[in-house]
């Protein structure tokens, strides 16, 4: 039987009829026979699927035997991220290599080891000859997610010893694909901006001698130049992004994966196309998108009155994208704050000051004051609502002149070091693969030959 175009149409869209009927579940019976959906409770608690000692994300305290809200807190090998951002800031310093090392190794560095730390990352950023050209400028992209993951994946064929999973050879493929990440992205980057916008090619390699976060800016603008505030500010964005629990969508794809026994550059792939995802690493893009919304919208954004009348329309699905969300609003695990929220802000008002953006920041200082009061007489919510770290990262970067295309690549090259470290402590600490089970709610049917159907 031959087929045409049209005949294929007609075959999807009645398939899609099919699979939307026939797959939906009544959500009435997750509840009936106490299925945890995605995880987590019917109050939105995760559940419990595993240990780690990498970080802890804390939302609750105990008062009198009960469980009530506190001040969000995140540690990094039990350090609190305030203490580690503050320690660098304190010493003029950027951080982002000293809590790479302490999650890839449990401890802080002293100053000899954090300097040999930084010099094997600046020796490892190099790609394999050729790469750039035979890759990443083959088919570009303007999903730099995508171009990162089969950058990756394509990595793979460059390593003899890909599928070695001894516990060496992985904490050596994690260290060289930190020091690659910032080059794949910024490079896929140059790449769809000149083959598909028709731009100027810029391909600078990375200074050894330089921070990440410095590395990060100089290959990325043409002339190679950033001020200190700048690359400080990203530096500490970078801190904040990399790591979040073992419970987040993309970590804890990395110990499903590891858990299977796969190879290093499988479970970073597999995380990228976790985070890429619009519900995990993509949210920074929408607040962006949705700030130049309502300063599209409102006639005069100092008016509070009006954009609390924006915000309730956001929330009744009437502006932006119609979606009922205020983005950068609200988190699965924080409800009264997100500590990597209060650091962000902390150093976005100087930043703003620099480029002359004040006006905006007041703007995004007042819908974090208002929108959780908003929220909070519309809807009826479980717990408090906060802003998250993607409220003001989006910011952070527009005002670095870092393209949207790579808000969430950036996020990667933070998030890398976490997953890195959770895989290091997968292989250390399990041998047995994770599969959590599913109930079926299918009827029995019983087979009817072809004919009688």
């Amino acid at each position: 039987m031959s087929y045409n175009k049209e005949m294929l149409y007609e075959f999807i869209r009645k398939g899609t009829e099919k699979y939307i009927a026939n797959d939906k579940i009544d959500p009435q019976l997750f509840n009936e026979l106490n299925v945890k959906r995605g995880l987590r409770d019917k109050n939105g608690v995760g559940v419990l699927a595993g240990l780690t000692s990498v970080s802890a994300v804390i939302s609750t305290k105990t008062v009198d035997g009960q469980s009530v809200p506190c001040d969000g807190e995140l540690e990094f090998r039990g350090y609190n991220i305030h203490d580690l951002v503050e320690g660098a800031t304190a010493e003029k310093r950027f951080g982002f290599e000293e809590a790479s090392y302490l999650l890839l190794f449990s401890e802080l560095p002293n100053k000899s080891q954090l300097e040999e730390f930084e010099a094997i990352l600046g020796a490892l950023r190099r790609l394999p000859t050729n790469f750039v050209r035979d890759v990443i400028m083959k088919a570009p992209s303007s999903d730099i997610m995508n171009s990162l993951t089969r950058s990756i994946l394509t990595l793979a064929s460059y390593d003899t010893r890909a599928n070695d999973t001894s516990k060496e050879n992985v904490l050596f493929q994690c260290m060289r694909l930190i020091a690659e990440m910032p080059m794949l992205a910024v490079y896929a980057y140059h790449a769809f901006n000149h083959y598909e916008r028709d731009d100027s090619m810029y391909i600078h390699r990375p200074d050894p001698n330089l921070s990440t976060a410095e590395n990060i800016l100089r290959m990325l603008r043409p002339d190679m130049k950033y001020t200190e505030l700048e690359a400080k500010v990203l530096d500490i964005a970078l801190m904040l992004h990399m790591e979040h629990g073992g419970g987040n969508n993309s970590t804890f794809t990395t110990h499903v994966v590891t858990s299977s026994g796969s190879d290093t550059y499988s479970v970073m792939a597999a995380a990228l196309s976790s985070l890429k995802g619009p519900k995990h690493g993509g949210a920074n893009i929408k607040v962006i998108e949705m700030m130049d919304n309502l300063k599209s919208t409102v006639s005069d954004t100092k008016d509070e009155d009006e954009v609390r009348d924006y915000l309730k329309r956001l929330l009744h699905k009437e502006e932006f994208d119609k979606k009922g969300l205020i983005y950068g609003m609200g988190h699965a695990v924080y409800s009264l704050s997100d500590p990597r929220e209060r650091v962000l802000k902390s150093f976005v008002e100087g930043l703003a000051a620099e480029k002359g953006r004040q006006d905006d920041f007041e703007l995004y200082a007042l819908v974090e004051r208002l929108a959780p009061e908003v929220i909070a007489e519309e809807r009826k919510i479980y717990k408090g609502v906060c802003p998250n770290v993607d409220f003001y990262s989006g910011f952070v970067y527009s005002m670095l002149n870092i393209p949207n295309e790579l808000y969430t690549p950036i996020f990667a090259i933070a998030r890398i070091v976490g997953w890195s470290a959770h895989r290091m402590e997968e292989l250390v600490n399990v041998d047995k693969i994770i599969r959590p089970a599913y109930k079926s709610v299918a009827e029995k049917r019983e087979y009817k030959p072809i004919g009688e159907r």
